[in-house]
């Protein structure tokens, strides 16, 4: 076949299909045009809401910035005596960026957390701020707040996520020290009964342990100590364990 009676056939082909795109399209045109404007529209939306949740998100990483500075700050403890010639503790003269005691710099921190916590408390700012309020709460000695606030972060966070088992962890410790050992030992047993290569079962084991002593049940006590030592031979938990196996006996 000549390269002209291609070409031709080509250009044909090619009119054919121009004139059957422009005769289907001529009767829809008012459609189409709906239809692209729904699509622009919709396109419009999905930005607008990226745009919004990427705001969101930079507000209450804001939020946490302004919380975490303080719980980074260290406390500089006001000096009783002073060498002549040496400038006093930062803390003494009321220094901007100093407190003069742990306590002081968490209770500081607590309404920084609180605000990014209840702005964005689905976020991850959110979800990281309400974790370190309960852990500032637990470390003021506010057991009962402390518990509430890790109960959220697993809700908020899932069963396991990073924050949702440190938070059960958080938790079980709050619980322990508000003196409530049966809650307690409920939640170092369901800790340590789902085997999660992610959480130190060792280390929840000599929690219960300790949680069983405190309550008097010395037989469950010298039952979780074996397992320490049986299961977990290389645990720097072992010599611990050991001692208050020794204990038990006398």
């Amino acid at each position: 076949m000549k390269t002209k009676h291609r070409r031709e056939l080509k250009e044909n082909d090619l009119m054919r299909a121009l004139t059957a795109t422009r005769e289907w399209f001529e009767p829809r045109q008012k459609y189409v045009g709906v239809a692209m404007l729904g699509i622009v529209i919709a396109a419009g939306i999905v930005v607008g809401v990226l745009a919004w949740r990427t705001s969101r998100q930079s507000r209450g990483q804001d939020l946490l910035a302004d919380a975490m500075v303080i719980l980074n700050t260290a406390v500089v403890p006001v000096t009783q005596t002073t060498t002549p010639g040496e400038a006093p503790a930062a803390a003494s003269i009321t220094a901007t960026g100093t407190f003069f005691t742990e306590a002081q710099k968490l209770n500081a921190a607590l309404s920084k957390l609180k605000a990014a916590a209840e702005a964005y408390p689905d976020a991850g700012a959110g979800i990281t701020a309400r974790y370190h309020l309960a852990s500032s709460l637990a470390a003021l000695g506010k057991q009962k707040d402390a518990i509430g606030q890790f109960d959220e972060v697993v809700r908020r966070a899932g069963v396991n996520s990073l924050y949702g088992r440190m938070a059960q962890l958080g938790k079980a410790d709050a619980q322990a020290q508000a003196g409530e050992i049966d809650a307690a030992i409920a939640t170092w047993k369901d800790l340590a009964a789902k085997k999660d290569a992610n959480l130190p079962e060792d280390a929840i084991l000599m929690e219960l342990a300790k949680a069983y002593q405190a309550k008097g049940d010395t037989a469950e006590a010298r039952k979780t100590f074996n397992e320490i030592v049986d299961n977990h031979p290389d645990s720097p938990y072992v010599a611990d364990a050991r001692k208050e196996l020794e204990s038990l006996k006398g």
